[in-house]
């Protein structure tokens, strides 16, 4: 069985994004890799871009449940996306290489 989870409405996507950041957010603080997300993501930001920018167009994916806000040519939840994926991954990383050790 399937949850309805747009109770946000055209916020969810939003909403979503916004609380998985904080999850990211918190992870790079506690381990200190705020400064190794932002270049990575600097660096990755523009294919990412570019493959989103693609798949919409080609129609791969519809994102339903969204503000309707689009910031050069594609959705600003999808902006968010891209900066919050690496922020997790990295996140995520240095804080299991912490508790593990290198």
């Amino acid at each position: 069985m399937n949850r309805d989870i747009s109770v946000f409405g055209d916020y969810t996507y939003l909403v979503t994004e916004l609380l998985w950041g904080l999850v990211a957010a918190v992870l790079l603080r506690r381990s200190g890799s705020e400064r190794r997300a932002a270049r990575t993501i600097l660096a990755l930001y523009p294919l990412g871009y570019l493959w989103d920018r693609y798949t919409l167009d080609v129609g791969v994916f519809e994102i339903p449940l969204r503000t309707g806000v689009d910031i050069a040519g594609i959705p600003l939840e999808e902006h968010l996306f891209m900066i919050v994926v690496p922020s997790m991954v990295i996140g995520a990383h240095e804080t299991i290489c912490e508790w593990f050790g290198r």
